[in-house]
């Protein structure tokens, strides 16, 4: 699997675009800057929109390609993040953090779980995950995420998953995607910003 994303790193300019996601981007626009986690972060769009607006950004990324151009953008922007070398299924909460960011982290059912758990017991009183993945429904879609339909969610297992967190915004909807060549189009997305009470 890291043969696949290096290659996929590799061989494009940029996968998921340079602009950060727009759900979390309206996340990080409207609140308070402290110290975030963001797993699977490939080439750093994300990390590097939040550490301009005054975060303290650990991420990690099993591809060593991502890291690779995520730093290289850092320091031609003059930014400071503090970016791994880690696969998920070796994460452990040893750190606790304001808010955790999972993008487009698609997991089978197993790690899922254990993962979920783990980024739970990261998150401090009062702080936020913010999270956006393909929905089930995405498999009626070409604009992107993983073909094998375990891969995918629905609100009721993520519901499940997140039962310690107090829900704000909990949301399945179509949208239009324009996050480089691999997020294009219109798709299905799960969307949730939740504070750990």
């Amino acid at each position: 699997m890291e043969e696949f994303w290096n290659k996929r790193y590799a061989d494009n300019e940029t996968v998921y675009g340079f602009e950060p996601n727009a759900y979390f981007k309206l996340f990080i626009d409207t609140h308070q800057p402290g110290r975030i986690l963001l797993p699977a972060e490939g080439e750093g769009r994300n990390a590097l929109y939040a550490a301009k607006k005054g975060w303290q950004v650990d991420a990690f990324d099993f591809s060593e390609v991502a890291k690779e151009k995520a730093l290289d953008l850092a320091g031609k922007q003059n930014l400071q993040i503090n970016y791994e070398l880690k696969d998920i299924k070796k994460y452990k909460a040893s750190v606790l953090y304001d808010a955790v960011a999972l993008i487009y982290v698609h997991l089978p059912e197993g790690l899922r779980k254990t993962f979920h758990a783990e980024v739970v017991q990261s998150i401090i009183p009062g702080g936020y995950l913010v999270f956006e993945s393909f929905a089930k429904e995405q498999s009626n879609f070409d604009s992107g995420g993983p073909k094998d339909p375990a891969l995918l969610y629905d609100i009721s297992e993520l519901r499940n998953d997140f039962e310690r967190l107090r829900i704000l915004n909990f949301e399945q909807k179509e949208v239009v995607l324009e996050e480089g060549p691999y997020h294009k189009g219109k798709a299905s997305v799960i969307r949730l910003v939740a504070p750990k009470v």
